[in-house]
């Protein structure tokens, strides 16, 4: 008796990768670090496409945008407040990269109810932009604008808070794996060019 083996062979079909679910009202960090771990645009723009708000659009026009112009001045945010200066000296960029290493550190970016230091969002703040770039408040005295800057930051998760700073310089790109080639394809909708 002859037994004739037949070669069968398993195909392993390639399921899409499904696309991790955030929290309801992700924070701009949650987002951009999911989209800067993707490595194909596609997946980027679909991430994107995914959790749109009009405060990730605000950010991305003032960071990529050349025609908007930030009249916060570049670099480090100066730092001086009340509760802690006696035992804080530095910049509140370098409190911020503090906090944020920590947080890395200890794998936990938690905003529940331990976190007492963030009483804000970029969602809830985004409406405020306008008074840090040229044409959207130019009442304001420089002093009075960056004072409100300031406090902005301190109110915001840090994480949230170090998008802030990059943004006003235009270098979100230079932490978050996010070009505006992706955005011009994620978000179409968007007129580039004659905001100031």
């Amino acid at each position: 008796m002859t037994t004739t083996k037949t070669a069968t062979k398993n195909k392993v079909k390639s399921t899409p990768t499904q696309i991790p679910n955030l929290p309801n009202n992700p924070l701009a960090f949650e987002v951009f670090d999911l989209v800067s771990k993707q490595r194909s645009k596609a997946k980027k723009v679909e991430i994107l496409k995914k959790y749109r708000h009009d405060s990730l659009v605000s950010l991305f026009i003032w960071n990529f945008d050349e025609t908007v112009v930030s009249l916060l001045p570049e670099g480090e945010v100066p730092y001086s407040g009340f509760g802690d200066q006696t035992t804080y000296s530095g910049t509140l960029s370098t409190k911020i990269d503090e906090a944020t290493r920590k947080m890395y550190e200890s794998g936990s970016f938690s905003l529940g109810v331990s976190d007492t230091n963030a009483k804000t969002t970029i969602r809830r703040e985004a409406k405020n932009f306008y008074h840090f770039v040229k044409g959207g408040n130019n009442g304001l005295s420089a002093i009075r604008r960056e004072t409100m800057f300031i406090n902005l930051l301190e109110g915001l998760h840090p994480l949230e808070a170090e998008i802030i700073c990059l943004v006003k310089d235009k270098k979100l790109s230079d932490k978050y794996k996010i070009t505006r080639e992706v955005i011009e394809e994620a978000y179409p909708d968007i007129r580039w060019g004659g905001r100031s």
